[in-house]
């Protein structure tokens, strides 16, 4: 009798990002988009805009709080040189996307940021908004309020 022994497998099997899965259905969800595909471009391209405006603790504990793959969006980018506007933000958004208005671009960045603030706390997300400069807080589902003189 013959005994057949068989080496480990090397291949390896994807690891399915289970909560890359779930912010993808959030933003399809939230932007009612008609696939997966489209949501999950328009996802990648609001984070890696987003990464490069988000810098120091905020940029570290942001990309702890999200999904392996956005966080790597994210700590992906290089810094900008210099912070945008709200609707500069959208606007270069709106560039990276083709046949984008800035109006659809708009609710590209709000069906992001507003996918975004459901899986970090809080705390998180005035800190990173306290960053930004003012106008952000709508793209992120959120009032913004100013201070009574």
């Amino acid at each position: 009798m013959t005994t057949v022994t068989t080496a480990p497998s090397t291949t390896k099997t994807p690891r399915i990002d289970t909560g890359w899965r779930e912010l993808i259905e959030k933003v399809r969800d939230l932007g009612q988009y008609p696939t997966r595909a489209e949501a999950e471009q328009v996802t990648r391209i609001v984070l890696s805009a987003l990464g490069g405006h988000v810098v120091g603790d905020e940029r570290v504990d942001l990309a702890r709080a999200l999904p392996e793959e956005a966080a790597r969006v994210i700590a992906a980018q290089i810094p900008a040189t210099r912070p945008l506007t709200a609707q500069e933000f959208v606007d270069s958004v709106a560039a990276r996307i083709e046949g984008a208005t800035a109006a659809t671009a708009r609710w590209d960045v709000s069906s992001v940021l507003s996918a975004l603030t459901q899986l970090v706390d809080d705390d998180l997300v005035d800190r990173v908004l306290r960053q930004l400069p003012p106008g952000y807080p709508l793209l992120f589902g959120r009032a913004e309020l100013t201070p009574a003189a």
